[in-house]
C-alpha cells in the first residue's frame, strides 16, 4: 500500500489542523494504521494509532484529549485532527500502516508515507 500525508502547516498555539494520509494499491480497511512524529534532533516518536475497523484506538499520554486518528475506509483514508496546539507538537507528521493488529511500535509497520511539517508557533 502507498501512503501520501497531507495538512501539514504552520499554526499559532492553541490552533487546530487536520492531518490526512491517502491510501492506494492495496485494500486500505485491511490495515492498522498510526502516526507518528519526528521533531528535529529527535527520534521518530508513537502519536496514535487506529486498528482496522476504526473502532479501537490508543493514543501517546501527551495528546490524549487533544488529537483525534480516524479512518475513512471508503475514501481509503486516514486522519488526524489535532487541537490545542502546542508549541512542543512541532515535527514532521508521519502515516504508517500495517497488516497486523494495531501497535503504537514503529518498527511493526510495514508501509510509510513521506513526512508532513507542522509548525506551532508560541
Amino acid at each position: 500500500v502507498q501512503l501520501q500525508a497531507s495538512g501539514g502547516g504552520l499554526v499559532q498555539a492553541g490552533g487546530s489542523l487536520r492531518l490526512s494520509c491517502a491510501a492506494s494499491g492495496r485494500t486500505f480497511s485491511s490495515y492498522a494504521v498510526g502516526w507518528f512524529r519526528q521533531a528535529p534532533g529527535q527520534e521518530r516518536e508513537f502519536v496514535a494509532t487506529l486498528n482496522r475497523s476504526g473502532g479501537r484506538t490508543y493514543y501517546t499520554d501527551s495528546v490524549k484529549g487533544r488529537f483525534t486518528i480516524s479512518r475513512d475506509n471508503a475514501k481509503n483514508t486516514l486522519y488526524l485532527q489535532m487541537n490545542s496546539l502546542k508549541p512542543e507538537d512541532t515535527a514532521d507528521y508521519y502515516c504508517a500502516a500495517r497488516a497486523g493488529t494495531y501497535t503504537f511500535n514503529a518498527w511493526d509497520y510495514e508501509y510509510w508515507g513521506q513526512g508532513t511539517q507542522v509548525t506551532v508557533s508560541s
